[in-house]
């Protein structure tokens, strides 16, 4: 099943987003159930947010994978909401 982490992040959070990148980035590979993912950019053009979506068993897969992201342990967002996704063209 599919699911959508759409993340909003901290005001003023911008370096650690980009010091926790490359961990990041690390786990979304050796996790193996992202199917696309890519940050929001706010108006001056930076990264304040993501989407991410997930190819897991359930909603609580979803919120495990969430969780044990690199960017949510460290504090980076504001908000987390996952949504349950269908995928209908593309």
């Amino acid at each position: 099943m599919s699911f959508a982490v759409i993340t909003r992040d901290k005001p003023g959070a911008l370096q650690i987003r980009k010091d926790t990148r490359e961990a990041h980035l690390e786990y979304i590979e050796s996790t193996g159930v992202v199917l696309m993912a890519g940050p929001f950019l706010g108006e001056d053009g930076d990264m304040d947010g993501s989407l991410v979506i997930l190819d897991v068993a359930d909603r609580a897969a979803a919120e495990a994978w969430a969780g044990n992201d690199p960017y949510a342990r460290a504090g980076l967002f504001e908000s987390v909401e996952i949504r349950a996704w269908k995928k209908v063209i593309g």
